[in-house]
């Protein structure tokens, strides 16, 4: 004759049953590269470094309007300037960090020049970037001969230092902001065409690839809706480096007069260019710009080299 054993009191499962369990999921498991290189951006200083430097720049090219004391080219201290006094930082009241050898305020030239520079950066790395992706998509999405063509056009292009090259077509098309952004934007073409032809390459033998000729998918269809989405994402972390160098590149052609404007124009590197006769008597005109050029262009730096890091699995720390 069989027992049979009572219940648990509490109504739950009886000794011999046994207890459920929730599986257990990896770490990072089921979530995209940029989720997971996310989520390793916020456990690295460094990106954190990086992302709050940006974010404060940002933050005032941005609320520049409302922050900044006086207009980007208003001379409000004009009568306090002599030919031999420039008022530094404290020694008015009205003007925290003092006076320019116009009689601008120099805080908000600092800060108006913020707007300048991300203005400048901003749209110049974005021409560089259309036009890089377009070169390298037809490289490395036809190959042969077109491929062998853009590379070779390529080369010419790199063969020359970047800033010498930048200078040589803000020459040819004038003074200006304009200019400005396009000759950045020019000598910035064949890194991002490279870069997106390369990583376009070493995705053809991919399972995913063969699997979708398998299928008889055309090589537009391939390329367009597989190849390429899988291949950017060395190119947008290119993109976010590449900021730093327009940042840069933008007071560099500013400080060989390549920027327009009039000599009271907010732009850091033209602060830099009408410093040099003062630094004896005001150092902090061209101290306080170059510490904002050189802050900035970190900034970006630190940010990108993370997240190029986080996304390259032979590079990325663990």
């Amino acid at each position: 004759m069989s027992t049979t054993l009572p219940p648990s009191a509490g109504g739950g499962p009886t000794p011999a049953e046994p207890t459920p369990t929730e599986p257990t999921i990896p770490d990072g498991a089921g979530t995209g590269l940029w989720k997971d290189a996310f989520r390793r951006l916020k456990k690295n200083p460094q990106a954190i470094a990086g992302a709050v430097i940006v974010g404060l720049f940002l933050l005032v090219a941005i609320l520049a309007p409302v922050l900044a004391p006086y207009g980007g080219d208003e001379l409000p201290g004009r009568t306090e300037i002599t030919p031999t006094n420039i008022p530094g930082p404290g020694e008015l009241d009205a003007y925290p960090l003092g006076l320019d050898r116009f009689g601008g305020d120099l805080l908000s030239k600092l800060i108006w020049g913020a707007q300048a520079s991300l203005l400048i950066g901003v749209v110049s790395t974005a021409l560089g970037l259309v036009g890089g992706m377009i070169l390298g998509l037809l490289a490395g999405g036809l190959g042969g001969w077109v491929d062998s063509v853009i590379m070779r056009f390529v080369d010419i292009l790199l063969s020359v230092p970047n800033l010498l090259l930048a200078v040589s077509i803000a020459a040819i098309l004038g003074q200006g902001p304009y200019a400005v952004m396009i000759a950045i934007g020019v000598s910035q073409v064949p890194i991002f065409a490279r870069l997106l032809r390369a990583s376009m390459l070493s995705q053809r033998g991919s399972d995913y690839i063969l699997a979708a000729q398998t299928l008889g998918l055309s090589r537009s269809t391939i390329t367009m809706s597989h190849l390429l989405p899988n291949s950017v994402g060395p190119v947008i972390v290119q993109a976010t480096l590449t900021l730093a160098t327009a940042v840069i590149d933008a007071a560099a052609l500013s400080f060989l007069g390549l920027g327009g404007g009039r000599p009271q124009t907010a732009e850091w590197g033209r602060m830099l260019t009408y410093a040099q006769a003062e630094l004896a008597n005001s150092p902090q005109l061209a101290f306080l710009p170059g510490i904002c050029i050189a802050v900035t262009a970190l900034g970006f730096t630190l940010l990108g080299e993370s997240l190029r890091e986080s996304l390259d699995p032979k590079t990325r720390k663990k």
